[in-house]
Protein backbone atom coordinates (compact mmCIF):
# COMPACT_ATOMS: atom_id res chain seq x y z
CA UNK A 1 0.00 0.00 0.00
CA UNK A 2 1.33 3.27 -0.89
CA UNK A 3 -0.27 6.28 1.12
CA UNK A 4 0.63 10.00 0.86
CA UNK A 5 1.35 12.34 3.95
CA UNK A 6 -0.16 15.35 2.60
CA UNK A 7 -3.66 17.01 2.02
CA UNK A 8 -2.08 18.91 -0.33
CA UNK A 9 -4.08 18.61 -3.63
CA UNK A 10 -1.88 19.68 -6.16
CA UNK A 11 0.58 17.00 -5.02
CA UNK A 12 -2.18 14.25 -4.76
CA UNK A 13 -2.92 15.67 -8.61
CA UNK A 14 0.90 14.59 -9.39
CA UNK A 15 0.71 11.35 -8.44
CA UNK A 16 -2.80 10.45 -10.21
CA UNK A 17 -1.08 12.01 -13.32
CA UNK A 18 1.46 9.26 -13.08
CA UNK A 19 -0.90 6.60 -12.44
CA UNK A 20 -0.08 5.73 -9.31
CA UNK A 21 -2.53 3.84 -7.05
CA UNK A 22 -2.44 5.50 -3.52
CA UNK A 23 -4.21 6.63 -0.33
CA UNK A 24 -4.22 10.38 1.02
CA UNK A 25 -3.75 10.92 4.59
CA UNK A 26 -3.00 14.15 6.19
CA UNK A 27 -0.18 13.93 9.03
CA UNK A 28 -1.11 15.56 12.12
CA UNK A 29 2.41 17.00 13.15
CA UNK A 30 3.45 21.12 14.69
CA UNK A 31 5.52 21.89 11.33
CA UNK A 32 6.77 25.03 13.45
CA UNK A 33 7.98 22.86 16.02
CA UNK A 34 9.63 20.33 13.49
CA UNK A 35 10.56 23.79 11.61
CA UNK A 36 12.52 25.37 14.67
CA UNK A 37 13.91 22.43 15.77
CA UNK A 38 15.58 22.29 12.28
CA UNK A 39 16.80 25.78 12.42
CA UNK A 40 18.66 24.94 16.00
CA UNK A 41 20.20 22.29 14.54
CA UNK A 42 20.98 23.77 10.94
CA UNK A 43 20.31 27.08 9.62
CA UNK A 44 18.99 26.04 6.68
CA UNK A 45 15.77 26.25 4.55
CA UNK A 46 16.87 23.20 2.67
CA UNK A 47 17.21 21.14 6.11
CA UNK A 48 14.03 22.45 7.59
CA UNK A 49 12.19 20.87 3.99
CA UNK A 50 13.66 17.68 4.50
CA UNK A 51 12.99 17.62 7.90
CA UNK A 52 9.05 18.30 7.34
CA UNK A 53 8.88 15.78 4.72
CA UNK A 54 10.05 12.71 6.73
CA UNK A 55 7.99 14.10 9.96
CA UNK A 56 5.16 13.76 8.16
CA UNK A 57 5.61 10.65 6.46
CA UNK A 58 6.65 9.31 10.18
CA UNK A 59 3.60 10.60 11.85
CA UNK A 60 1.74 8.15 9.17
CA UNK A 61 3.72 5.25 8.96
CA UNK A 62 3.55 5.00 12.96
CA UNK A 63 0.35 4.01 12.35
CA UNK A 64 0.27 1.86 8.66
CA UNK A 65 2.51 -1.14 9.21
CA UNK A 66 3.88 -2.43 6.20
CA UNK A 67 2.73 0.64 4.32
CA UNK A 68 5.42 2.72 2.05
CA UNK A 69 4.57 6.42 3.13
CA UNK A 70 5.51 9.65 1.15
CA UNK A 71 6.22 12.91 3.13
CA UNK A 72 6.58 15.81 1.23
CA UNK A 73 7.08 19.91 2.09
CA UNK A 74 8.54 22.67 0.69
CA UNK A 75 10.05 26.36 2.25
CA UNK A 76 10.21 29.57 0.69
CA UNK A 77 13.61 31.41 1.32
CA UNK A 78 13.97 34.65 0.76
CA UNK A 79 17.59 35.75 1.76
CA UNK A 80 17.89 34.25 5.54
CA UNK A 81 13.87 34.38 6.09
CA UNK A 82 11.20 31.81 5.77
CA UNK A 83 7.82 32.48 4.64
CA UNK A 84 4.91 30.28 5.20
CA UNK A 85 1.45 29.73 3.68
CA UNK A 86 -0.40 32.94 4.12
CA UNK A 87 -2.84 33.13 6.96
CA UNK A 88 -5.32 35.17 4.76
CA UNK A 89 -5.65 37.72 1.90
CA UNK A 90 -3.97 40.08 3.01
CA UNK A 91 -1.31 38.45 4.49
CA UNK A 92 -0.82 37.18 0.85
CA UNK A 93 -1.06 40.87 -0.82
CA UNK A 94 1.95 41.76 2.22
CA UNK A 95 4.10 38.20 0.84
CA UNK A 96 3.75 38.74 -3.02
CA UNK A 97 4.85 42.83 -2.50
CA UNK A 98 7.88 41.55 -0.26
CA UNK A 99 8.79 39.13 -2.93
CA UNK A 100 8.08 42.02 -5.88
CA UNK A 101 11.45 42.40 -7.71
CA UNK A 102 13.43 40.12 -5.62
CA UNK A 103 14.81 36.41 -5.78
CA UNK A 104 13.84 33.89 -3.76
CA UNK A 105 14.39 29.82 -3.30
CA UNK A 106 12.01 27.08 -3.06
CA UNK A 107 13.37 24.31 -0.98
CA UNK A 108 11.35 20.66 -2.04
CA UNK A 109 11.66 17.76 0.72
CA UNK A 110 10.33 14.48 -0.18
CA UNK A 111 11.03 11.13 2.01
CA UNK A 112 9.48 7.39 1.44
CA UNK A 113 9.20 5.58 4.79
CA UNK A 114 7.96 2.26 5.77
CA UNK A 115 7.55 0.85 9.58
CA UNK A 116 9.50 4.39 10.66
CA UNK A 117 12.44 3.29 8.55
CA UNK A 118 13.34 6.30 5.94
CA UNK A 119 14.00 4.40 2.81
CA UNK A 120 15.41 7.64 0.88
CA UNK A 121 15.12 11.29 1.30
CA UNK A 122 16.20 14.36 -0.78
CA UNK A 123 15.50 17.91 -1.48
CA UNK A 124 15.48 20.05 -4.83
CA UNK A 125 15.61 23.75 -4.64
CA UNK A 126 14.67 26.10 -7.48
CA UNK A 127 15.12 29.61 -7.92
CA UNK A 128 12.61 32.44 -8.95
CA UNK A 129 12.51 36.00 -9.78
CA UNK A 130 9.62 38.25 -9.61
CA UNK A 131 9.09 41.35 -11.67
CA UNK A 132 8.67 44.30 -9.87
CA UNK A 133 4.86 44.79 -10.03
CA UNK A 134 2.27 47.37 -8.21
CA UNK A 135 0.06 46.89 -5.44
CA UNK A 136 -3.13 47.44 -8.05
CA UNK A 137 -1.30 44.55 -10.06
CA UNK A 138 -0.73 42.07 -6.88
CA UNK A 139 -4.88 42.74 -6.32
CA UNK A 140 -5.54 41.61 -9.74
CA UNK A 141 -3.88 38.34 -9.41
CA UNK A 142 -5.18 38.01 -6.08
CA UNK A 143 -8.52 38.48 -7.21
CA UNK A 144 -8.14 35.98 -10.22
CA UNK A 145 -6.79 33.22 -8.00
CA UNK A 146 -9.39 33.73 -4.92
CA UNK A 147 -8.66 31.12 -1.59
CA UNK A 148 -6.36 29.02 -3.54
CA UNK A 149 -3.49 30.96 -2.76
CA UNK A 150 -4.07 30.44 1.01
CA UNK A 151 -2.90 27.11 0.39
CA UNK A 152 0.63 27.79 -1.31
CA UNK A 153 3.50 28.91 0.55
CA UNK A 154 4.43 32.37 -0.40
CA UNK A 155 1.21 33.51 -1.30
CA UNK A 156 0.96 32.34 -5.30
CA UNK A 157 0.73 29.73 -7.86
CA UNK A 158 2.98 29.18 -10.69
CA UNK A 159 0.31 26.62 -12.07
CA UNK A 160 -2.44 29.72 -11.75
CA UNK A 161 -2.76 33.11 -12.58
CA UNK A 162 0.42 34.33 -10.65
CA UNK A 163 2.57 33.28 -13.12
CA UNK A 164 2.29 36.56 -14.84
CA UNK A 165 4.30 38.14 -11.68
CA UNK A 166 7.10 36.14 -12.93
CA UNK A 167 10.07 37.43 -14.48
CA UNK A 168 12.34 34.01 -14.75
CA UNK A 169 12.50 30.90 -13.30
CA UNK A 170 15.05 28.25 -12.71
CA UNK A 171 14.86 24.85 -12.09
CA UNK A 172 12.28 21.44 -12.08
CA UNK A 173 8.77 22.38 -12.87
CA UNK A 174 7.71 19.74 -9.98
CA UNK A 175 9.54 20.99 -7.45
CA UNK A 176 8.23 24.11 -8.02
CA UNK A 177 5.07 22.47 -7.18
CA UNK A 178 6.06 20.78 -4.03
CA UNK A 179 7.29 17.33 -5.57
CA UNK A 180 10.10 16.43 -6.82
CA UNK A 181 7.94 13.82 -8.90
CA UNK A 182 10.76 12.47 -11.07
CA UNK A 183 13.35 11.19 -8.18
CA UNK A 184 10.82 9.98 -5.75
CA UNK A 185 9.43 7.77 -9.08
CA UNK A 186 13.08 6.48 -9.62
CA UNK A 187 13.12 5.91 -5.90
CA UNK A 188 9.40 3.90 -5.78
CA UNK A 189 11.44 1.76 -8.37
CA UNK A 190 14.21 1.36 -6.29
CA UNK A 191 12.61 0.05 -2.72
CA UNK A 192 8.96 -0.23 -3.56
CA UNK A 193 8.66 -1.75 -7.32
CA UNK A 194 5.48 -3.60 -6.75
CA UNK A 195 3.79 -0.42 -6.31
CA UNK A 196 4.26 0.71 -9.54
CA UNK A 197 4.05 -2.78 -11.88
CA UNK A 198 1.38 -3.99 -10.12
CA UNK A 199 -1.03 -1.49 -8.82
CA UNK A 200 -3.08 -2.22 -5.65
Amino acid sequence: MLILASQSRTRHTLLEQAGLVFLARPARIDERAVEKNALAAVPDARDVALNLAVAKAADISATEPGAVVIGADQTLALGTELLHKPASRDDAAEQLMRLSGKTHRLHAGVALLRDGEVLWADVHSAELTMRAFSKAECEAILALEGDRILASVGGYRLEGPSIRLFEAVSGDYFTILGLPLLPLLGALRHHAPELLDHPQ
